[in-house]
């Protein structure tokens, strides 16, 4: 069953979504954002300024989730205007970046993790990502500029929903099999194996 408000509400005070908005916020400082914090069956994280990576052609090389190199990766310059922090991600290109918020799934819940219409209405998908039950961590994102423009995606606001299912508790969470990507820090998080 997909958890509610309420629910949400009251996990966060327990430690699962840290730092925690209890309303959808829409301004900040008198100024427009990108909404985040509790919706009605969901949950709207924010982007971090802290790292997002673009994925850059390389003549020569190929990206290998076996044996992932970070060559292909060039850290992305955070800009600053009138209308807020951000970062570029150029036309047809795929990014890396990082949630502010800290999260810490239980063990009966499984996290889906979906991107804002405000930006796929502009061309920017975000990658369909769960958080397993038992998972803890700053969730690395993954974003495609399907357009054929430059994209801003802005940092502290608003980048993609969690919605939370709660089901019986599982035999192994993610937490007790150690899962490779436990404990991810505000950081972007390259492939494993």
């Amino acid at each position: 069953m997909i958890k509610n408000d309420i629910w949400i509400g009251e996990m966060a005070s327990k430690g699962m979504i840290c730092p925690f908005e209890a309303t959808l916020v829409r301004r900040v400082d008198d100024a427009p954002v990108i909404s985040f914090g509790l919706s009605s069956y969901g949950y709207d994280l924010r982007l971090s300024a802290n790292d997002f990576r673009i994925f850059r052609h390389i003549p020569g090389t190929v990206v290998d989730p076996k044996n992932f190199t970070p060559d292909n990766l060039e850290p992305a310059k955070l800009h600053q205007d009138q209308f807020g922090q951000y970062f570029i991600l150029p036309a047809h290109s795929y990014g890396l970046g990082v949630a502010l918020e800290k999260i810490s799934v239980p063990n009966n819940v499984t996290v889906i993790c979906i991107g804002k219409s405000t930006y796929a209405r502009i061309g920017l998908i975000a990658n369909l990502t769960p958080a397993e039950a038992g998972w803890r961590g700053n969730l690395t994102l993954e974003f495609s500029n399907s357009s054929s423009a430059d994209c801003r995606v802005y940092a502290n606001e608003g980048i993609v929903q969690l919605l939370f299912f709660e089901g019986e508790p599982c035999a192994v969470s993610y937490e007790t099999r150690n899962g490779k990507y436990q404990d991810q820090s505000e950081q972007v998080t390259l492939a494993r194996v």
